[in-house]
């Protein structure tokens, strides 16, 4: 059994979270970013990771920064044998990754040193990539440039979306990560150097990336769409009954036909690309729930011809 301190915030860290509980390691703490204003009253949120450890009964720690002398001395106050690092929001300085006997280790989505960085699943899906991983690795204070000990390699499916994309990483990091750490309690965990070639950098997406740009072939403009899906949602204007309305497309085909880029080809809003066409099949109305395009066209008088921006 180690002692650990287990690092995240997002829904996405919580099943790794649970299945160390669940391997029997002794969870000393937990730390997540602050709660942040959400929802439409702007109420102070706590993040699922912060939620699921109080009601585990673990001591959740929110600290905006872990520069401070008074942050490192909390930190080496729990006596960790290794800390767990999984999408946790801030960048650990290395006195704070000196602090755990056995080390630091994070799994990281994506097939190292291809996608280090912020959002490394949509930047995959939107690059068209056919494969990505879940790795574990030994954390340095380089941004994801540690040695990987373990990688599962993960397909990505022509029309498979970042949300279902991470569900899927959610759940082998989490199997991978107490792999791990029953091999490092062993003593017998190897850590293999990153290759030099091949580096590749996942940014953080932007709000203006989202907006579509059907001037780029079909093929792009659907690897947009499903990498932006479900958040923040890849998204174009339409002038409905005199107003400018903004869609979202959450699942979308490439299709058949052609045209002017950015024009509605027939009845079920199939939109023409610089080469190729992009058919919606599920979109979200600003306010509404998402809904099928069939459903959607009901009460949305958009037709062939209709220009969109």
């Amino acid at each position: 059994m180690l002692r650990i301190v287990f690092m995240g915030t997002p829904e996405f860290s919580v099943p790794t979270l649970a299945e160390i509980i669940a391997a029997g390691h002794d969870v000393v703490a937990v730390y997540a970013q602050p709660p942040r204003p959400a929802g439409r009253g702007m109420a102070e949120t706590k993040s699922p990771v912060q939620r699921f450890a109080e009601a585990s009964g673990i001591p959740v720690f929110t600290p905006k920064s872990l520069k401070s002398p008074a942050a490192l001395a909390e930190f080496s106050g729990h006596g960790a044998d290794v800390a767990v690092v999984i999408a946790y929001g801030l960048l650990l300085p290395q006195a704070v990754l000196d602090v755990p006997r056995l080390g630091c280790y994070n799994m990281h989505a994506s097939l190292l040193p291809r996608w280090r960085g912020a959002a490394p699943i949509q930047r995959a899906i939107m690059a068209g990539d056919t494969a990505t991983a879940a790795m574990v690795m030994r954390m340095e204070a380089g941004l994801d440039t540690g040695p990987v000990c373990l990688s599962e390699r993960v397909d990505i499916g022509a029309d498979m979306t970042s949300g279902e994309l991470h569900a899927q990483l959610s759940s082998r990091g989490a199997e991978l990560i107490v792999r791990a750490l029953a091999a490092l309690e062993r003593g017998s965990l190897v850590a293999t150097p990153q290759p030099s070639d091949g580096v590749t950098y996942a940014a953080k997406i932007e709000k203006a990336e989202a907006h579509i740009d059907f001037a780029r072939p079909c093929g792009d403009v659907h690897n947009h769409i499903r990498g932006l899906s479900p958040f923040p949602g890849a998204w174009f204007e339409a002038v409905v009954d005199g107003k400018t309305e903004r869609l979202k497309v959450l699942r979308a085909a490439v299709a058949a036909g052609g045209g002017i880029a950015g024009t509605v080809l027939d009845d079920q809003m199939t939109i023409a690309c610089a080469s190729g066409a992009i058919r919606p099949i599920l979109i979200q109305r600003a306010g509404k729930k998402a809904m099928p395009v069939a459903d959607a066209l009901r009460g949305l008088p958009i037709e062939a011809g209709l220009r969109l921006a």
